[in-house]
């Protein structure tokens, strides 16, 4: 990486950085940090993104909100806490939630949760219990939904 970049150059590196996927402030302004851009100068850059609608927060999160179910299969607690994390403010949160139906994320939990019981080999029924929710735990799913489908599945 090049030591000095003028504004310019760094904008044009960063509109390709931002033309390749959706980025959130956090990350342009992370990778301008480390192009060692001044303050005010990654001020000037974002505030251009922003104009050309290269830098656009909402599309970044309703983008990540949607890739990360269906390709990740990660539950709104998941997600939520990532966004929050990419200091993505708690109304574009609720507004990249609406990008996944009901119908969707109901389907793709049932779908995904009936493989991973299919898939685990335990047969101590209370370490496969455990497993089984602390996995889905882990992928931001309610408990309340992981606890339900537990019992319907060991039920059938």
């Amino acid at each position: 990486m090049k030591d000095i970049y003028t504004i310019k150059e760094a904008l044009q590196k960063i509109e390709h950085y931002c033309a390749y996927q959706d980025r959130c402030h956090e990350e342009v302004i992370s990778k301008l940090r480390e192009m060692k851009m001044e303050a005010n100068e990654i001020d000037q850059i974002i505030s251009q993104l922003i104009t050309d609608n290269f830098l656009n927060e909402e599309r970044f999160a309703r983008s990540f909100a949607r890739g990360k179910h269906r390709i990740k299969h990660w539950g709104k607690i998941r997600i939520t806490n990532e966004l929050k994390l990419r200091k993505i403010n708690q109304t574009l949160i609720n507004i990249a939630l609406k990008e996944i139906t009901p119908e969707e994320y109901e389907e793709n939990f049932n779908t995904f949760t009936l493989k991973h019981w299919d898939s685990l080999t335990e047969t101590n029924q209370m370490k496969k219990r455990k497993k089984f929710c602390d996995y889905f735990l882990r992928r931001g799913f309610e408990s309340f939904l992981i606890y339900d489908r537990m019992k319907e599945l060991e039920g059938s």
